[in-house]
């Protein structure tokens, strides 16, 4: 039985709950949604196009956030999008990492601060010429191998616990919940690598676990029938966005994925519209013209299509985080560069006073009628001057010195960097033998 005072804050309760009930029905006060329909984006019961970039928080340092979206805002970007590198955030096993450059929900935060939507593109692989395209590398190490990006049991278990960390961050920043992200991309461009329908199935039921299921989940692979027919989640409600390459003509590619979205679901979107494109190191500087790619993107915009700048800003890979790609056969190896310029409108240091941004500028303009921001003053630049470098010793006569010899990793056959426990770095590998004779 309930005393007199916990029957009086009972009665509070009931009357707060009341209260709350009457405030999320008052008239005029619409719940926050975001939809497709009539193959158009829907944001709380307007059409909306999107015009988005790609500014990825792991390559800017923190302090350069909000600089770098303020930049994309006065481009016209009403959206941001960025992927989620496992590896970032969980470099060894159940290590955690979401502070500095990896506290992605500060960087959620202020693009909603600065009133910009968000694409959030969470793996659990994402490419973007990132290392292992972020996978952590400890994933390498599991015995027995593991078929990544498969519906492999023990790879699905290490993808659903890292999702049990990251999405339950996620959920209470969804447009539907106050915050920023409109839409959440499953897998990506998996369409180019395989046909495991399965494994697509299981991501998107995970996803839907923890995110609800009025979330907008997506696709994004070429504008191909193969690479749609591999790639699409049809049977899940998933919308299925293209890439393509700049230049080509959009409408048809728009066309043919019609046929990979349910009826009236295929908002014409290009979700990786390429501003610049990738360097190798050894490579010329990647580069494209500020009028083909301008034209471009009008051929998308002023009929009404929604296109995301790759990249709207590059940045840098730091450290070792830099990706790599095979050339003519699997055995060629090429590393991309440190920089991650991309030729972007907004340089890998910011500046915007160039001809890329300023056509872009103009045609966002043009088109979708956004205001023109004043446009931002370039940063600052210093020159440090030269910096001597002074010989103090050499390293294998300090190495016995620096190295704990309980660390060293012995074995009969050389070692691969994850299986001794490094994830990035260098190894130094010694050998002895004896010679004939001795």
């Amino acid at each position: 039985m309930a005393s007199a005072g916990s029957f009086g804050r009972l009665s509070l309760l009931l009357a707060l709950s009341l209260c709350s009930a009457l405030a999320s029905t008052v008239p005029g006060e619409a719940p926050r949604r975001f939809w497709i329909e009539g193959d158009a984006f829907w944001k709380d019961g307007a059409r909306f196009q999107i015009v988005g970039g790609d500014v990825h928080y792991f390559r800017i340092v923190p302090e350069y956030w909000k600089d770098r979206l303020l930049r994309a805002k006065a481009l016209g970007l009403n959206t941001i999008q960025t992927y989620v590198p496992w590896n970032l955030h969980e470099p060894e096993p159940q290590s955690w990492e979401f502070k500095g450059f990896a506290d992605i929900e500060s960087y959620l935060r202020l693009a909603q601060e600065l009133e910009m939507l968000v694409m959030l593109r969470v793996g659990p692989y994402i490419c973007g010429e990132w290392d292992l395209g972020g996978f952590p590398p400890w994933l390498l190490t599991i015995e027995p191998a593991l078929k990544l990006r498969s519906s492999d049991s023990t790879y699905l278990f290490l993808v659903e616990r890292w999702w049990r960390v990251l999405l339950p961050k996620v959920a209470p920043l969804l447009y539907e919940n106050g915050g920023p992200i409109i839409m959440v991309q499953i897998e990506n461009e998996f369409g180019s690598f395989g046909d495991d329908k399965n494994y697509l199935h299981y991501l998107v039921q995970l996803a839907r676990r923890y995110l609800g299921n009025d979330i907008v989940l997506y696709t994004t692979d070429g504008g191909t029938t193969n690479t749609l027919k591999n790639g699409a989640i049809l049977q899940d409600d998933v919308f299925a966005a293209v890439d393509f390459s700049t230049g080509d003509d959009p409408w048809p590619i728009f066309r043919l994925q019609k046929k990979y979205n349910l009826p009236g679901k295929s908002a014409p979107l290009s979700a990786e519209f390429y501003t610049g494109w990738l360097t190798h190191w050894g490579e010329s500087i990647a580069t494209t013209t500020a009028s083909s790619t301008a034209k471009a993107l009008k051929s998308i915009l002023c009929r009404n299509g929604s296109a995301v700048l790759y990249m709207a800003h590059g940045g840098t890979n730091f450290g070792f985080y830099n990706g790599a790609n095979t050339g003519q056969t699997e055995f060629e190896y090429k590393a991309d560069l440190t920089s991650y310029d991309y030729d972007a409108p907004i340089k890998e240091h910011g500046d915007v006073h160039n001809p890329k941004y300023k056509a872009l500028r103009r045609v966002i303009h043009e088109c979708t009628g956004t205001p023109l921001h004043p446009l931002p003053a370039d940063i600052e630049r210093a020159s440090y001057g030269l910096v001597k470098l002074q010989k103090v010793a050499s390293f294998f006569d300090i190495f016995d010195k620096i190295c704990d010899p309980l660390k060293v990793a012995v074995s009969e056959q050389p070692l691969s960097m994850e299986l001794t426990g490094q994830m990035f770095g260098f190894l130094l590998y010694v050998s002895e033998y004896q010679g004939k004779g001795t």
